[in-house]
């Protein structure tokens, strides 16, 4: 089954041609990223007009990387929400008079279900992914805990209960004089740092819970900035590396632990990493560390055996952990197969920027 899926639920503008959930076709990007360097950030209305000039053309790019035309599609599938309201309907407008003029079934997916799918591109028959499946998804706007029994039914287990580790890497590296988006310039740079030269504050939420909170981390790098601004005026390359490497080190050991104790807790066959953050390389070796011992030690330093054995997936191609529409067509491919006539054809379906999984 080939699907073509679309994506516009932020500052990416995406399409991609998908066979069986899981053998990318084309996979087409047009990023924003310059566009938004120059405000630090995303401006909605900025995102939504550079979607209207982007997404026909990226489409057809799709279809033509693909050697394929409408006609050869079997569905088309879009981001439906969460994301940005004036950014979301410009790809489920496209998606829609696709599919009404195509005569094709149209597939709503949801945003972090199309993270949660990006590991399904990189799987291989040799190597199938098995449930239950414990998925920690980490970006700019979501931080959630899901526990995966099946093809579309999740359990959520924990969420950010203020800001997501991706927005905290992006206000830090603004702090830190750094460049947009923050996360790769802050990974860049605490490759040379310290990580032990600063002890932020790690919020666990209490022994029970899976909950995340980034926004008092955010506090302690402001104010440990703000204090060496006084002292000494500009920031030196070392503070910035060693005040990167803290903070990079205290995310993700927040992550880790979450993500660890859920695991052992549910014990479950696999522990997937999803979203932009996903391909942080500290935070990949912390979690490859962590799931590889025998005992753990919690937050409140008592020693646990590990009661499973959990395999550990992430995206091996980068471009799967951000935005992108082949996660989109391949998460669409799963929910269909699971409930085909639930699929109207013609079907116009409404952005919904506060979209929930469950």
């Amino acid at each position: 089954m080939r699907i073509l899926g679309i994506e516009t639920s932020c500052d990416e503008t995406a399409a991609a041609v998908v066979e069986d959930g899981t053998r990318v076709v084309s996979n087409v990007i047009a990023s924003q990223i310059p566009l938004h360097h120059k405000t630090g950030g995303v401006v909605p209305e900025v995102a939504a007009r550079e979607h209207v000039l982007k997404i026909v053309p990226v489409v057809d790019e799709a279809l033509e990387q693909a050697g394929l035309k409408m006609e050869d599609i079997d569905a088309v599938a879009v981001t439906q929400g969460p994301g940005l309201l004036s950014s979301l309907i410009i790809g489920v407008s496209a998606a829609s008079t696709l599919a009404i003029a195509n005569n094709k079934p149209l597939i709503p997916v949801n945003h972090i279900a199309g993270h949660i799918y990006a590991n399904w591109l990189d799987s291989s028959p040799e190597d199938p992914i098995e449930f239950p499946i414990l998925v920690m998804t980490v970006s700019g706007g979501h931080n959630e805990l899901v526990l995966m029994k099946s093809h579309t039914n999740y359990e959520l287990l924990g969420e950010t209960l203020d800001d997501a580790a991706g927005e905290a890497f992006d206000k830090v590296a603004r702090l830190l004089g750094l460049g947009y988006p923050g996360g790769p310039h802050v990974a860049r740079v605490a490759e040379v740092g310290n990580p032990k030269r600063f002890d932020f504050p790690r919020a666990y939420m209490g022994k029970s819970s899976f909950d995340f909170s980034f926004s008092g981390l955010k506090t302690a790098v402001l104010n440990a900035v703000k204090e060496e601004h006084d002292k000494n005026g500009e920031l030196s390359k070392s503070y910035i590396a060693d005040c990167a490497a803290s903070f990079q080190e205290t995310v993700c050991d927040v992550l880790t632990d979450k993500l660890l104790r859920a695991a052992n807790q549910y014990k479950v066959k696999e522990v997937h990493l999803a979203g932009g953050v996903s391909a942080n390389k500290r935070l990949r070796e912390m979690a490859a560390e962590k799931i590889g011992q025998k005992y753990f030690h919690d937050h409140n330093g008592k020693k646990v055996k590990l009661s499973t054995k959990p395999k550990l997936r992430y995206a091996n191609n980068i471009s799967y952990c951000t935005d992108n529409a082949a996660m989109i067509a391949s998460a669409a491919f799963f929910h269909f197969k699971k409930a085909p006539d639930s699929y109207i054809k013609n079907l116009n379906a409404l952005a919904d920027p506060s979209l929930s999984l469950y």
